[in-house]
């Protein structure tokens, strides 16, 4: 079989993810099979979104505080940056060293390359104000009236949060202010939700640091991005976090430092292909990662996640996902695996001084609900707990669970510590094959409920 042009290849390669330059090549390859002639001499043509040269130079603009295309600090700035190389079609924008402040999210656009300098080029987000709704606004309004105002400017994002007078649970709006007359300020987009005084509606500026939504091939790379949760409320991971995604494809995010967000570090929900590697996501008081409902494929590689509540989450319906070579230190739970989470592997890693569990599995409602068909394979899991620690836990009714090679290690002394405990439920968990050392209990079987 020929070999497929290498500069069609190059270029396939300089956007989209190892997925779909794998489905790429299977195409390529089943024209061969059908005597398809080699693209030897690739062109631009309209509409044709595979096949491209490579060309040796590509758009990118400089962002900076000063010497730079755009000048600037704000969320402004380095939105204008975005939204022009994604007009032309996609391309790099380079955020030169500097601090900059945000009181709105950036929202990044398919096809774009967001580029840092590392540790020296800081996005922050500003302390959030919040204030209760001093008129009720409807779910078909585009305008919100506020009690106090005077912390509030027009282009700040804004979330709305209200009891839900029926069921009792959050409703949880994301907005930008566009126009304001005294305390009244019109939205970027209609509520669709009802936010009333007797539901205890308020309105705050808080918003992810970077977010995008059904947008696909995006790299985010070398940017450290502080969440300041000392002057920030919280706001959970299902809405925001230093990156948050929503409906996203084939995303790459490398050497991101993410840190210090009042809720999660880095999610991303009904994402598919994401890959997060030599990453760092500590000291936030959510999800380190988050790779959230319904997301595919995702990949997280390399990355330390230090000092969260959780440090990696595998939240509703992840699977066929790699979690390899992380490093997970002192969370309350170091993976947390559960609601139809299936066929995911979690190998060599290390799992470190988790202060409640090392890996859990979530106790779901029943059977069709657990987690099964994962792998937890050659980890380290060493220190998981207090003095009735656990390092695995297997909850609920999950089964075909594999449970070998792992080094699981209890260095500290004088404790009822467990290594594997597994759920009266369970089924068709395979512990072989273990590094056992230190525990008071190397497996536990809890026992069935008696029938009364």
């Amino acid at each position: 079989m020929e070999k497929i042009n290498s500069h069609f290849l190059k270029s396939v390669r300089r956007f989209l993810n190892p997925w779909l330059c794998g489905a790429i090549m299977a195409g390529v390859t089943a024209l061969h099979a059908a005597d398809q002639p080699v693209i030897s001499a690739p062109r631009s043509t309209s509409g044709d979104t595979i096949v491209e040269p490579n060309w040796a130079q590509r758009l990118s603009i400089t962002v900076g505080p000063t010497s730079a295309d755009l000048i600037g600090t704000s969320d402004r700035v380095l939105q204008a940056a975005v939204d022009y190389v994604a007009r032309l079609g996609g391309g790099t924008v380079r955020v030169l060293p500097g601090t900059y402040r945000l009181r709105n999210a950036v929202y990044l656009q398919s096809k774009v390359r967001v580029v840092g300098s590392g540790a020296d080029t800081v996005l922050i987000k500003e302390p959030s104000v919040t204030t209760k709704l001093a008129d009720d606004s409807d779910w078909y309004d585009q305008e919100i009236t506020l009690e106090d105002a005077s912390s509030f400017a027009i282009g700040d994002g804004v979330c709305l949060r209200a009891k839900n007078p029926d069921g009792g649970g959050s409703t949880v709006v994301k907005r930008t202010l566009v126009a304001q007359q005294e305390n009244r300020f019109k939205l970027d987009r209609p509520l669709r939700e009802n936010f009333w005084k007797r539901s205890n509606a308020t309105v705050s500026t808080l918003f992810p640091i970077l977010s995008g939504e059904n947008i696909s091939d995006v790299v985010i790379e070398n940017l450290t991005l502080d969440g300041d949760k000392t002057h920030n409320d919280n706001l959970d991971g299902n809405y925001a976090g230093c990156i948050f995604l929503q409906d996203c494809n084939r995303i790459t995010i490398r050497g991101v430092h993410a840190r210090n967000y009042n809720g999660d570090g880095i999610s991303w929900q009904v994402c598919h292909d994401v890959l997060v590697e030599n990453c760092i996501a500590e000291n936030h008081t959510g999800l380190g990662l988050h790779p959230g409902s319904g997301s595919q494929r995702p990949i997280i590689r390399n990355c330390r996640v230090e000092g969260n509540d959780i440090g990696l989450f595998f939240c509703w319906g992840v699977k066929f996902g790699l979690a390899e070579k992380n490093k997970l230190v002192g969370n309350r739970v170091g993976v947390s695996i559960g609601h139809r989470d299936t066929d995911n592997l979690v190998t060599n890693n290390d799992i470190l001084q988790s202060r409640h569990v090392g890996v859990l599995f979530r106790d779901e409602r029943d059977k069709s609900f657990a987690g099964h068909r994962n792998r937890i394979e050659n980890n380290r899991i060493i220190d998981s707990g207090s003095t009735n620690g656990v390092a695995i836990d297997v909850q609920g009714a999950t089964e075909s669970v594999t449970l070998s090679g792992n080094e699981i290690v209890e260095t500290r002394q004088g404790a009822d510590r467990i290594a594997v405990r597994l759920g009266a439920e369970t089924k068709a968990i395979e512990v072989r094959t273990n590094q056992i050392t230190g525990f008071a209990t190397a497996v536990k079987q809890v026992p069935r409920a008696a029938k009364q």
